[in-house]
């Protein structure tokens, strides 16, 4: 401790040997504009890093229907099934006349249209492959709070009702159109056409839901569908005086907590691996002075600040003025095909990984990383700038013992699969940086 007090005060001295422009790049209050006040930077705080892996993560409700399987180089195996309940604003056929009327009608086809909504990940330039089953469950939760989770599952027949083997285009095609089952689509008709299914009680005992599975073998890339524009939609046809008039019945999402995406990870075999149980962490030391993020499967950066106390000691009378910590995504990690997010989400959490709220500044706004895309020859302006001076005047200041960490997280954390790695304090070419700067008045 004692070492590194004097290590803080030597800073202090060597830098309150230069100018005092240091002090006019702060707005700080006029008690502290006396001439003999200075401003220092200390950029020696030690910055632990660390991977976390939440429990889980509420993904439905969240307007995506995510499908998709691929290989992560440096993550391991990414899986993502979507599960629905549908419905439609009416249960009848379109007859102007009797109900006898209705015989003749004929059943024509049945398929899904699922409509990009621009979120894609991965490489989209290879085929991908899912099925559509049925829902042997109703869409319902298990648990008291009405939420569906990443690790939720819902079982389903083994029978496709339907198959896609597609090369994904989400900025390029507005939809995409698998013809489903007719035994399926012929069937449905005919509980229509009875008046056997008239609402969506009987609608929902007859099919409670279907749900998107990927494939294994081919798929390379996880794409995002709209909730409430895709739909199953059943063609049939009216024949009357030689004439044939066709007709649709749409089946929505009309419910979104009603759909969610399973997402999963299967690490075996990646840095990752051994990731412990949600309130516990594994250390950047264990894996070659990386953290790691991922949206979608829970996996979460923890960073800690684990001799903050000690700057209060620096004065009498001081304080943490700004502070600005800097992640560097590691050289190598991202591309074309896994690109970097434009933010970061930032959490405060305790010891055990329990949020308590948002990284918020003095004003109470929350704050997030924002990406420097300003690129250079080695990528060393690449980074995620974070504003701490508020969170780390509170920590330093705390009466008591307890320590707050900060999660790093993506935005859209429940509805997408992006990834980042991290440096930590003692990477080799992506160190992560803290620079703290401290007036003593």
């Amino acid at each position: 401790m004692h070492k590194f007090i004097l290590m803080l005060l030597f800073a202090m001295t060597a830098l309150s040997c230069g100018t005092d422009s240091d002090a006019g790049e702060f707005v700080v209050g006029s008690d502290y504009l006396a001439l003999n006040n200075k401003v220092v930077l200390i950029d020696t705080v030690t910055v632990d890093m660390s991977t976390i892996n939440f429990d889980s993560l509420v993904t439905s409700n969240q307007s995506r229907i995510l499908i998709g399987n691929y290989e992560d180089p440096i993550y391991g195996k990414v899986k993502s099934n979507s599960y629905f309940q549908l419905a439609s604003d009416s249960y009848a056929l379109i007859n102007s006349g009797s109900d006898t009327e209705t015989t003749n009608y004929v059943f024509d086809s049945i398929s899904m249209i699922l409509k990009y909504d621009n979120y894609y990940y991965g490489d989209t330039t290879k085929v991908q492959t899912f099925d559509i089953h049925r829902l042997i469950q109703k869409v319902k939760p298990n648990t008291d709070d009405n939420n569906f989770y990443n690790n939720s599952a819902l079982t389903y027949s083994d029978e496709s009702l339907g198959t896609i083997s597609y090369k994904p285009r989400p900025l390029e095609k507005d939809s995409v159109n698998i013809k489903m089952s007719s035994t399926f689509g012929a069937a449905l008709f005919q509980k229509l056409k009875k008046r056997e299914i008239t609402d969506f009680d009987s609608f929902n005992e007859y099919l409670k839901g279907l749900v998107l599975v990927p494939s294994t073998s081919n798929s390379a890339s996880v794409i995002g569908f709209h909730v409430t524009t895709s739909k199953v939609r059943l063609y049939y046809s009216k024949y009357q005086a030689d004439q044939e008039t066709s007709f649709i019945i749409d089946f929505t999402i009309q419910d979104a907590t009603k759909q969610f995406n399973a997402v999963s990870l299967d690490r075996t075999g990646t840095i990752i691996e051994n990731l412990p149980v949600s309130s516990s962490k594994l250390s950047s030391l264990l894996t070659s002075h990386q953290g790691f993020i991922q949206s979608g499967t829970g996996v979460a950066c923890k960073i800690d600040f684990p001799n903050i106390k000690q700057l209060k000691y620096l004065s009498d009378k001081g304080a943490i003025v700004d502070a600005q910590l800097l992640l560097k995504p590691v050289n190598n990690t991202y591309s074309e095909k896994y690109p970097l997010a434009d933010s970061l989400k930032i959490y405060v959490a305790d010891n055990l990984n329990r949020i308590s709220g948002s990284l918020v500044n003095s004003a109470g706004t929350s704050v997030f990383g924002i990406l420097n895309k300003k690129s250079d020859e080695f990528n060393e302006n690449i980074g995620y700038l974070v504003p701490i001076g508020n969170f780390l005047q509170k920590e330093m200041l705390k009466p008591s013992d307890s320590k707050s960490s900060l999660i790093l997280t993506l935005p859209g954390i429940s509805k997408t699969v992006n990834r980042i790695v991290l440096g930590d304090q003692k990477h080799l070419n992506n160190k992560i940086q803290l620079k703290i700067y401290y007036i003593s008045y």
